[in-house]
């Protein structure tokens, strides 16, 4: 199978070299997203909940670049710097994924680049419409 690179200009180019998203058939698959500011590309690093919802944009502006809808997630990965951080995470993640979420996994790490407290990688199931 064809792999393709995916790339949005609505949030910065990487900071390493990996791609932002691979499509790959009809799967969607993104890196780990930080909450990289999508008007500054600065990282938006305090609050928990302001720092979730902006890697979510981020996710939501690769996804779009494939093609694809936040709907079209069908697994997720969170890590955390702080697993306190879970419930006020997961306010802001329920408002993205109200009807039939996806599978997720969501793991405490030592620490994230930049600072961050949360990235986020997900993958994606384009089906034909």
């Amino acid at each position: 199978m064809k792999k393709e690179t995916i790339h949005s200009e609505k949030i910065p180019t990487p900071v390493g070299p990996y791609s932002q998203g691979i499509r790959v058939g009809n799967l969607i698959f993104t890196a780990g997203t930080g909450p990289f500011d999508l008007k500054t590309g600065q990282l938006l690093l305090g609050d928990i909940r302001q720092q979730t919802r902006q890697v979510l944009e981020n996710i939501k502006a690769i996804l779009e670049a494939a093609g694809a809808r936040m709907e079209d997630i069908v697994k997720t990965t969170i890590f955390l710097t702080d697993l306190k951080d879970w419930s006020a995470m997961n306010e802001v993640y329920r408002e993205y994924f109200q009807k039939d979420p996806p599978v997720r996994s969501t793991v405490q790490v030592a620490g994230l680049w930049g600072g961050m407290a949360v990235e986020i990688e997900a993958i994606a199931a384009l089906s034909e419409r």
